[in-house]
């Protein structure tokens, strides 16, 4: 094979790939833009705000932690719209509220101890007071849960978008090697 024939083999192969590395990048981006208009859209359709001024958490105060009042101030007044304020209202919010309701314990352990009573005597207020708080810890952990996912897909978009401009330079890099080869199998034609 002369060298003509193997340099155009080759830049036909870079475009090719470059062809492939636009089309990935698209369909990355898509993905982007989707998961984020996705996300924001139903997050805004639950009219969440972050509590400002007085309502802020303190630190040290409540079960707040300096980490946690640091997290909801960063969004103080703000409605709930993205994937990383999902994630600091349920893991610096929601869930400080829920051990401090429970006394650290979860849902399962609190339900565990429902039923026993339950068992034991279903009529005394103890009982009622677990059921009570056996609903609000599902009601709390539903609600992390659902907002935690919103945050996930949020980490998926960004990885998507910087899949898309990986992809895109790729494909401008292949295309200006694949643009030089035809150049050299010109060249190489030419001698």
């Amino acid at each position: 094979m002369n060298r003509k024939t193997l340099d155009s083999l080759v830049s036909y192969i870079g475009l090719a790939l470059a062809a492939v590395l636009v089309v990935a990048g698209g369909l990355a981006y898509w993905g982007y833009s989707f998961a984020s208009s996705a996300i924001t859209a139903q997050l805004e359709e639950q009219r969440i705000t972050f509590p400002e001024g007085d309502f802020l958490p303190v630190a040290n105060k409540d079960g707040f932690t300096a980490e946690d009042a640091a997290a909801i101030a960063k969004y103080a007044g703000q409605q709930l719209t993205t994937g990383d304020q999902a994630k600091a209202y349920a893991d610096h919010y929601i869930k400080v509220h829920m051990n401090s309701m429970a006394g650290g314990k979860t849902y399962g352990e609190v339900s565990g101890e429902y039923r026993a009573a339950l068992a034991a005597d279903p009529t005394s207020e103890e009982t009622a007071n677990l059921g009570q708080l056996r609903m609000t810890l599902f009601m709390g952990d539903t609600l992390r849960g659902l907002l935690l996912n919103a945050y996930a897909f949020g980490v998926v978009g960004t990885i998507a978008y910087y899949a898309s401009i990986a992809s895109f330079a790729g494909a401008v890099v292949l295309l200006l090697l694949a643009l030089l080869g035809f150049r050299h199998a010109k060249a190489a034609a030419a001698e």
